[in-house]
């Protein structure tokens, strides 16, 4: 198999899961901000032109970052990262539904709507960047909220795809010079947990 994989959220999502499961995949470099992914060679293993693409030895192509997760999963359930029984299955598949939709859609939506790179790809809007900018701190006060509990990790005790998908907005964050509010010091926490962990990608500065 070969993973087709670049700087992104998605891609990020895909390179820690593997990274938590000890995974050394075969991996060929997409420079997306380049334009690879524009490519007639890359739009025929995906023809929404993104990343990460896996590509399995009978031709089969798997693409979105949460598919290709829990491909490797089934194949390598060890460490588990998407739960071993169905409740905790249920309830990891609930807060990364929370954490996408809560954050890493807010915060990508941001992205898209404000860096130059997404112009084309649909019509911005400034304002509604700036009306996500403007929620954005009321749902990291939910989600401290939340996780006030004490629990380490957002979906309970051990780390889960629902970190990762947090760290991934995380990554977005980083992007568009987002901070952390003050008054979130259990995200802060959090936050200060994951970025610590060997399978963080750098963070751009």
């Amino acid at each position: 198999m070969k993973l087709y994989n670049g700087t992104s959220p998605n891609g990020m999502r895909v390179m820690v899961f593997l990274a938590e499961k000890n995974l050394d995949i075969p991996t060929t470099q997409i420079d997306v901000m380049g334009g690879d992914t524009k490519t007639a060679a890359f739009l025929a293993r995906n023809s929404l032109g993104e990343v990460p693409v896996l590509e399995l030895d009978d031709g089969q192509i798997i693409t979105e970052s949460l598919a290709i997760c829990r491909y490797f999963e089934v194949l390598h359930p060890a460490p588990s990262l998407m739960g071993r029984s169905a409740a905790e299955q249920a309830n990891i598949e609930m807060w990364t539904r929370r954490m996408e939709q809560q954050l890493f859609s807010t915060v990508g939506s941001i992205g898209l709507h404000e860096m130059p790179f997404f112009a084309q790809k649909l019509e911005q809007s400034p304002d509604y960047a700036a009306s996500l900018r403007r929620a954005l701190p009321k749902k990291l006060e939910w989600l401290d909220k939340e996780i006030s509990d004490g629990r380490p990790f957002i979906a309970g005790e051990e780390f889960s795809i629902a970190d990762i998908t947090g760290m991934a907005a995380l990554m977005v964050c980083g992007f568009l010079n987002i901070a952390l509010p003050n008054n979130v010091a259990h995200v802060k926490k959090w936050a200060d947990s994951v970025m610590q962990r060997p399978s963080m990608p750098q963070m751009p500065g």
